[in-house]
C-alpha cells in the first residue's frame, strides 16, 4: 500500500524556555512555561490545543495524560514520546499524522526537563537495564563512559582523530554565539579543546554536553490553519524513522538512518547535495559524523575527511547545528531532541536573527536517542522545507 504524503501540514512556532544550569524546579514547570509561550506567540487560547505530544525524562511519574490535569489541558489526541534524541523527529510524524486524519485541530509538540543533582541521578539509573547491568558492576555508568568506548572503536576503524572532532566543537560555539538560548557565551578554539581536561578518555571536557534544564517546543497544524492566523510556518517534505537497527554490530559504528535515507530523499525529491543545512543530534561529536555519513553526506568512514573539508557554521560551507547544538546551547534532557526541530523552524521561517543560513529553504533534521550500552535504540530524521 502507498504511503501517504505529508502535504497540507504546518509546523510552527518555534519556542525555547530558556535553559539554567540547574534548577529545583520540576518538569511541569518548564511545560507549562513552553504551552504559555506556544499560546501567547501563536495568538490561540490554550483550548484551541486539542493534541499534546510530550517528551520527558524527569516527568515521571506522571506521563503526558497527568500533564493535561496539572496544566488545565483537554486534548482528543495525546501522545508520550519517551524516546529521548530522537523525540523532536517523532512527535513531529505522529503530529503530523493526526493532523492529516482529522484526529486533532492543533497539536502541542513540548519537550523539558529540569535539572538536579537528584534528577540526574535518577534518570541515569533508570535509563535501561541494559546500561545497568553492563556498567553498574564493573563501577562505571552513565553516558561518558559508554561514548567513550563508541568513539574510541570509531577512531580505531576510520583513523578519525581528536581535532577532527574538534573541528565539530569549535565549530558549534561559533555557531551558538549568536544564539541568545545558548548556555555557552565564549568562543572555543581548537587548541583550548584539545587541551581541555580528559573526561573518559578519548573524551575530554568539550566532547560532553552540558546537562541543564529547560525547554523546547512548536506547534503543528494545517498549512490553512497557519496561514489564517498569520504564523509564518515550515512545510514537512519527508520523514522516517527506525528501531534498533543493525543490532549484530558488536559497537555501533551506524545508525538506522542509513536503512531508511533513499526513502527519506524520495518523499521530499530531493538528494543530500539539495539541503542548505543539517541538524545532527550531538550528545557527542562522534554521533554528528555518523549521522553525516549514514544520511548520505559521505560514505562510512569519510566522516573525518567530510568535517575537514568544511567550515561547519552557519555562514560557512555545510552548515552544521546552527543553534550551537548541545555542545554549545545545553542539554535540557528530553528537550535536546527538540533542539534541531526548533532551530531549523527559525531558521526556515527567518527568525535565527544573527544566525541565518544564507537563501536556506531545506533543512535536515535527525534525531538520535536511547543508547543503551554498545548502541542506538532509535533514530529519525525529517526534511522541513520553507513554505511558498
Amino acid at each position: 500500500m502507498a504511503r501517504k504524503g505529508y502535504e497540507g501540514v504546518a509546523v510552527a512556532v518555534p519556542v525555547t524556555v530558556p535553559y539554567q544550569r540547574f534548577s529545583t524546579r520540576g518538569a511541569h514547570w518548564f511545560i507549562g512555561g513552553a504551552l504559555r509561550e506556544l499560546v501567547r506567540q501563536s495568538g490561540i487560547s490554550k483550548d484551541e490545543i486539542d493534541g499534546l505530544c510530550l517528551s520527558s525524562f524527569s516527568l515521571a511519574p506522571d506521563t503526558a495524560v497527568g500533564v493535561t490535569q496539572h496544566l488545565g489541558l483537554s486534548p482528543r489526541w495525546l501522545d508520550h514520546v519517551p524516546t529521548g534524541g530522537a523525540s523532536g523527529v517523532m512527535c513531529l510524524r505522529r503530529a503530523a499524522r493526526a493532523v492529516q486524519a482529522g484526529d486533532a485541530d492543533v497539536v502541542a509538540c513540548v519537550a523539558a526537563d529540569t535539572n538536579h543533582v537528584d534528577s540526574f541521578r535518577q534518570t541515569l539509573g533508570s535509563f535501561s537495564n541494559f546500561a545497568r547491568d553492563a556498567t553498574y558492576p564493573y563501577g562505571s555508568g552513565g553516558p561518558n563512559s559508554v561514548f567513550a568506548m563508541i568513539t574510541a572503536h570509531y577512531m580505531r576503524q576510520f583513523g578519525a582523530r581528536r581535532e577532527d572532532f574538534g573541528r565539530l566543537a569549535v565549530a558549534q560555539r561559533h555557531n551558538a554565539l549568536s544564539n541568545p538560548h545558548a548556555v555557552f557565551k565564549k568562543p572555543l578554539t581548537l587548541d583550548e579543546y584539545m587541551n581541555a581536561r580528559p573526561i573518559a578518555e578519548p573524551l575530554h571536557l568539550f566532547d560532553c554536553v552540558m546537562p541543564c534544564a529547560g525547554a523546547e517546543a512548536f506547534l503543528v497544524m494545517s498549512d490553512e490553519r497557519a496561514r489564517d492566523l498569520g504564523l509564518p510556518y515550515a512545510v514537512v517534505r519527508g520523514a522516517i524513522e527506525r528501531h534498533n537497527a543493525y543490532a549484530d554490530d558488536p559497537i555501533m559504528v551506524r545508525g538506522g538512518w542509513r536503512m531508511d535515507r533513499d526513502d527519506l530523499y524520495a518523499q521530499a525529491g530531493v538528494s543530500p547535495g539539495d539541503l542548505d543545512f543539517l541538524q545532527a543530534y550531538d550528545d557527542y561529536p562522534v554521533i554528528v559524523m555518523m549521522h553525516m555519513e549514514d544520511l548520505g553526506f559521505c560514505e562510512k568512514g569519510e566522516g573525518p575527511e567530510f568535517v575537514r573539508a568544511h567550515t561547519l557554521t552557519y555562514d560557512g560551507s555545510f552548515p552544521c547545528n546552527t543553534s550551537g547544538g548541545q555542545l554549545s546551547a545545553g542539554q535540557a534532557g528530553a528537550a535536546g531532541g527538540f533542539l534541531g526541530m526548533t532551530e531549523t523552524i527559525r531558521q526556515l521561517t527567518d527568525q535565527a536573527q544573527g544566525r541565518e543560513v544564507p537563501d536556506a529553504s531545506l533543512g535536515l533534521v535527525a534525531g538520535f536517542g536511547m543508547v543503551t550500552y554498545d548502541f542506538c535504540l532509535c533514530t529519525g530524521a525529517v526534511i522541513l522545507g520553507k513554505s511558498e
